[in-house]
């Protein structure tokens, strides 16, 4: 059997995550070169070890944690063996885990991504899974319904921070004439997060830091805002402050990877560089 039914929808959990500790989501990234950077071998094992020393610095100091599923997936099934053994630690050191994965399909292979990652019964199960939606957004709708049974979340890639995604998710819908993709994808979130029965704050949306304003009014999404793009990538706490002004309080969490990451392997050293960020993000949004 899973864990425990959490309480209350994924936005009212988050929210009171950020109340309580602040709004940074902190990246498990455990690529390569920055395993090698923090004297750990590229296997299974160095994923445990990267895992055991981020979960041990970021417990207490942030509320969430993203693991990113590619770093784990590319040793099979002893990395994924090593994010099953992650999931289940973050957890008990009282962290919500974004589980990012990116996945999109329709039907029921759509519905088994969502088993598999959000299901209290599968052992890959997190609080919420990012998604991609350019089969359209109603091709997530199995997910988005496991999602609200089981008090979880699906956070939607809409408008990325890669500068590659700019054409694709800017374009214009309607030959022209009608929104872009991204806000068109962000009304629909809003209204999927006011549909009748669904747990406020069901489904939230991936929005880069470093981009600008688009027309659609953040503050009207309902969901949970989480902004890649904060420290590496060139945003700061600032940008991110003036792009989310007006968001209800603790519905946006700052993304940062790199930018603490590179301040590993020493916990205490890794403790320090998400509390600064985390503490400049609180002010900028406050």
């Amino acid at each position: 059997m899973g864990d425990p039914e959490p309480i209350g929808g994924f936005g009212s959990r988050v929210a009171a995550a950020v109340a309580a500790t602040g709004p940074l989501c902190a990246g498990i990234d455990p690529s390569g070169e920055l395993l090698g950077q923090w004297g750990m071998t590229d296997d299974a094992k160095g994923l445990r070890q990267f895992g055991i020393r981020c979960i041990e610095a970021f417990a207490g100091v942030v509320p969430v944690v993203k693991p990113q599923v590619a770093f784990f997936e590319r040793f099979g099934s002893t990395g994924l063996a090593a994010l099953e053994w992650l999931l289940v630690e973050a957890r008990e050191a009282g962290l919500l885990v974004i589980a990012d994965a990116k996945r999109a399909d329709i039907g029921s292979t759509m519905a088994a991504y969502a088993t598999a990652w959000l299901d209290p019964d599968s052992p890959l199960c997190a609080d919420a899974v990012t998604a991609v939606p350019y089969l359209g957004l109603g091709a997530l709708q199995p997910m988005i319904d496991l999602a609200g049974a089981h008090r979880r979340g699906v956070i939607v890639v809409v408008r990325s921070s890669n500068p590659e995604g700019r054409v694709l998710q800017g374009a214009l819908t309607r030959s022209g004439a009608g929104p872009s993709v991204e806000d068109m994808l962000l009304a629909e979130i809003a209204q999927a997060n006011r549909a009748g029965g669904a747990p406020s704050g069901t489904v939230g949306a991936v929005v880069g830091a470093t981009l600008q304003p688009s027309t659609f009014p953040l503050p009207e999404l309902g969901g949970t805002i989480l902004a890649p793009g904060v420290g590496a990538q060139g945003a700061s706490a600032v940008d991110a402050g003036a792009l989310f002004r007006g968001c209800a309080p603790g519905s946006v969490l700052a993304n940062v990877s790199r930018s603490v990451l590179a301040a590993g392997p020493d916990v205490r050293t890794l403790a320090a560089a998400a509390r600064r960020a985390r503490d400049e993000m609180g002010e900028a949004l406050a």
